[in-house]
């Protein structure tokens, strides 16, 4: 969930009740391509981790039309679990089905009543026309209540049927109402027209169909395990309730990076923030940055202000090769190109900027003398509550904590079951690997979640696992060919078209 301003946290206004009503590192020194030392072959070629999760798609919503993509434009087909309607009618499998569906609300009880949930009222998955759609809610009941509807602490196996219903009773709850105020958007999707540079970055380089958010609620915690493999039991933003007040104390992937002597920077976009510059004050833009919700940002601040800078000096840096070896791009919410749902019908967000956004990042490392020894890696914080029909997985318990912040009335307060604590990822989300030494037209089929960037970057640099879920996760170097690497002289990617349509008052 987006985070609207520096110092502003954005909480859903209807949680579901459930009641079925740095560069800078001191003295160290990087050479002038930006490495820190020759490469030497294998995972030691790589240099430079970049990382960066834009907001709230589910993997079906954005990569689920991928194989007919192939199809349409020359690629060889191979496994892959998208949208089973995409999928051909003989070969490999997955093989084709009908197009998937979750139950809407009863037609006969409109709003301002709530959604009655009714399995007579299909709602099929569709193709999205406008590159503009009003947000469902991907928080801790809403994922919950999408696992089953019947059954959200995970008694049995997941039917995933409770998208719609969320998205409907979200929309019908929210002030003032939106108009998709039956759910239908959740089960709607994009395709190669719309993310044509995603779609062809996914397709030349890697992806998978097995890589899931780290937690079944939303952005805030999902983006502290990113950095800390944990959420210290929260899940909820920081500032919810009296239990969640706390920054979190626990490592972070920095601390370990700075205490091995591993150069790293923050990078992050301050406009429309209200942070005053440039020169920009690292005290204004580590609001900016989710390692904020740690003790640690605040560290950040009084000993290492030269490892929060603002996404120019990521350009710079790559111009100057001078990119530190661990990278994280935050999202660009305040500039609007984080890719988040519109949740606010008056400034529509769109995808197809954000995407021409997340080129630019991507195009500029290309273009510049740090990507012979580069790898960057986009992913998606939480599925967003779009529909997706894969379920989520079983995982480690990353430290022993359950969750320590649940509402009166939430999912799991008055029955439990497993889906109740982090020994479950959250949603697929799609991920793209973009490297000199990505294999070409990858699919991966490893379940992982984005903790597995942690342990590419542990592995890479003789880190230690921050906890047992990191440490459990496979080390993403099944995506590259170090002996024959097959993108040294980078491709030309299509531009991201920016003309398609942009409402929220209508479907598709």
């Amino acid at each position: 969930m987006r985070t609207p301003g520096p110092l502003k946290l954005f909480l859903s206004i209807c949680s579901l009740s459930f009641t079925m009503a740095l560069c800078g590192c001191g003295a160290l020194s990087i050479s002038s391509d930006g490495s820190n030392g020759a490469p030497s072959g294998g995972l030691s070629s790589v240099n430079h981790i970049i990382f960066l999760s834009q907001e709230n798609r589910s993997f079906d919503h954005y990569s689920g039309a991928l194989r007919n993509y192939w199809a349409q434009n020359g690629y060889p087909d191979q496994s892959f679990d998208g949208l089973p309607q995409f999928n051909p009618t003989s070969g490999t499998a997955p093989l084709a089905g009908p197009a998937p569906t979750n139950p809407g609300c009863n037609p006969n009880q409109p709003p301002p009543a709530d959604c009655a949930y009714d399995t007579s009222n299909p709602v099929t998955s569709f193709h999205l026309v406008s590159q503009c759609v009003e947000n469902p809610s991907p928080s801790w009941n809403e994922s919950h209540i999408a696992w089953d509807y019947f059954d959200p602490t995970g008694q049995s196996a997941a039917k995933l049927n409770g998208f719609v219903y969320s998205a409907a009773h979200d929309a019908r709850n929210n002030v003032p109402p939106f108009y998709d105020t039956n759910g239908l958007r959740a089960m709607g999707y994009y395709d190669g027209t719309d993310l044509n540079y995603f779609y062809w970055m996914a397709s030349n380089f890697g992806t998978s169909d097995r890589f899931f958010t780290p937690a079944m609620t939303r952005t805030h915690p999902n983006r502290e395990f990113m950095i800390a493999a944990t959420s210290g039991g929260y899940v909820y933003p920081e500032g919810t309730s009296a239990k969640d007040s706390a920054q979190l104390s626990q490592t972070t992937i920095f601390q370990e990076l700075q205490k091995a002597g591993i150069t790293w920077k923050i990078y992050v976009d301050p406009k429309n923030s209200g942070c005053a510059g440039p020169p920009y004050q690292a005290s204004c833009l580590i609001n900016l940055s989710y390692v904020n919700n740690f003790t640690f940002g605040n560290t950040i601040v009084s000993q290492y202000p030269q490892n929060i800078a603002p996404i120019s000096q990521y350009f710079t840096d790559l111009q100057n090769g001078t990119l530190p070896q661990v990278v994280q791009l935050e999202p660009a919410t305040d500039a609007g190109f984080d890719e988040h749902p519109t949740v606010d019908d008056a400034s529509p967000s769109n995808i197809q900027l954000g995407a021409q956004y997340v080129e630019s990042l991507i195009n500029a490392l290309m273009k510049s003398s740090s990507w012979k020894d580069s790898v960057f890696i986009l992913t998606f914080d939480e599925g967003g509550g779009f529909y997706d029909h894969v379920a989520p997985q079983p995982a480690v318990s990353p430290d022993g904590i359950k969750p320590v912040d649940l509402l009166p009335g939430d999912v799991c307060t008055t029955t439990t079951g497993p889906t109740c604590d982090f020994v479950y990822t959250g949603y697929r989300v799609p991920l793209l690997v973009v490297s000199p030494f990505a294999k070409k037209n990858y699919v991966d089929h490893t379940v992982a979640d984005a903790t597995a960037i942690l342990k590419l970057i542990e592995t890479r640099f003789s880190l230690p696992a921050l906890t047992k879920r990191d440490a459990a996760q496979p080390d993403m170097t099944e995506f590259f060919n170090f002996t024959s690497p097959p993108w040294m002289a980078p491709p030309t990617p299509p531009a991201q078209t920016t003309s398609g349509p942009c409402y929220v008052d209508k479907l598709p």
